[in-house]
């Protein structure tokens, strides 16, 4: 079976509040993008295989091989599987690519071996992969709030707007994105910012780790200095960076400096 696992961008992202679990409560949209990794599982004998992008770390901790063991532990009948994973997205890069792969992985399995898991019971598992997996069981724009899992889906079109991803291939770890960052209730909610008019994004709807990302890394923050330069609507950098995103009327494509970096036009 072969599926496509898409990513997502955030649309404002506010971390309201420190948990006694030690995560972060949080305020976002997450978007789906038309940007995919490739999976692939055949009846095998139990192999991992990446192409594409390298993929770092231990291949057994890849969230496609957890997803597996997951469901495994509940459904032994599983037989073993190939599975091929072709990389197209960045990975660390604030697009959830992993989580997506995770996600698709529970669903490939659910549908291949028809083991009828409803969507809710998708969501809990996917939770245990990583805060972001949930969304992709849903995979629709959603306002999340929790850790990210409590989603409810809102109408978000924007038909009139083209998208363009750049990703200059700088790592951000986790620790540095929150370190400085001070938990706060947001002035207005990004679930009320988001149905307003675009033109008003700019100066309202914001990314919470910007302030920090950008001053340690202050060549994300010219990215997104040059989109806005360039036409753009709307930018932002996504989750805890370090891609950064522009929304830009259809038909305009501007040329940008970037070198080396990963750039994609995405039609929304």
């Amino acid at each position: 079976m072969l599926l496509f696992p898409n990513c997502k961008i955030n649309l404002g992202l506010n971390i309201v509040a420190k948990r006694p679990d030690g995560y972060h409560d949080l305020e976002t949209v997450f978007f789906p993008i038309p940007l995919t990794d490739v999976l692939e599982a055949v009846h095998g004998t139990g192999q991992f295989t990446s192409s594409g992008l390298a993929i770092n770390g231990d291949p057994s901790d890849n969230l496609c091989i957890r997803a597996y063991n997951l469901l495994k532990q509940d459904f032994p009948q599983l037989p073993p599987l190939d599975i091929h994973l072709h990389k197209n997205i960045p990975m660390g890069a604030g697009l959830g690519g992993g989580s997506s792969d995770g996600a698709f992985m529970l669903q490939l399995l659910n549908k291949k071996f028809n083991l009828q898991i409803p969507n809710e019971k998708l969501i809990d598992y996917a939770l245990q992969l990583g805060s972001d997996c949930p969304f992709f069981i849903i995979n629709k724009p959603c306002f999340a709030t929790g850790r990210g899992e409590v989603m409810t889906p809102i109408a978000l079109d924007l038909p009139n707007f083209q998208l363009v991803v750049v990703n200059p291939g700088i790592h951000v770890s986790t620790r540095e994105a929150f370190a400085g960052l001070t938990p706060k209730q947001p002035v207005k909610s990004i679930n009320k910012i988001i149905h307003q008019p675009i033109e008003t994004w700019k100066d309202e709807l914001m990314n919470d780790f910007e302030e920090t990302i950008f001053r340690i890394h202050p060549h994300i923050q010219a990215i997104k200095e040059e989109l806005y330069n360039k036409g753009a609507v709307y930018a932002s950098m996504t989750g805890t960076g370090s891609t950064v995103y522009g929304i830009f009327p259809k038909g305009v494509a501007p040329a940008f400096s970037f070198n080396n970096h990963f750039i994609q036009w995405i039609q929304l």
